[in-house]
């Protein structure tokens, strides 16, 4: 390697990021800003009931990558919804069962409050990485987005 390389390199490693020091916490904090505004009616965001519900899987996904209280919180709100689909006496859903009745709720009703979608989607968003499988290709993605916009 001569030193025009490796000065080229330290130029281009110099320029540094262009959000600075994201993290998963602070792409959690945003997405979740961005629901919540969405859901108080901002004039910047505006959401139906596809992006609410978009917006809540994305959200969910993020705060288990950060753990801590984002963590806690989310699985808090998705054992709700989870607990009355596995506990409706039909058998042995599993989680991959009630990944897909979560997408079912969200996305197919014709929600008055977008609140619902949200909510299910953040439930949605927890369930999808525990359950594996197809479910777990959309955690993959979020996740490897996040990687990228953090990198910027």
């Amino acid at each position: 390697m001569s030193i025009m390389t490796i000065a080229a390199t330290d130029v281009v490693l110099a320029g540094g990021p262009v959000l600075g020091s994201v993290g998963i916490s602070g792409l959690t904090l945003a997405s979740g800003l961005l629901l919540l505004f969405g859901l108080r009616g901002s004039d910047r965001v505006t959401l139906n009931r596809d992006k609410a519900g978009g917006l809540g899987i994305g959200f969910g996904t993020l705060a288990v990558a950060a753990g801590n209280l984002w963590g806690d919180v989310v699985k808090g709100i998705s054992e709700v919804p989870t607990s009355l689909i596995q506990g409706a006496g039909v058998g042995n859903i599993g989680l991959g069962g009630v990944a897909l009745a979560l997408t079912i709720c969200t996305f197919c009703p014709k929600w008055k409050k977008l609140i619902w979608p949200a909510l299910l989607g953040i439930s949605a968003g927890v369930i999808y990485g525990q359950a594996g499988g197809i479910w777990g290709i959309g955690v993959g993605l979020v996740l490897k987005f996040a990687g990228i916009v953090g990198a910027l």
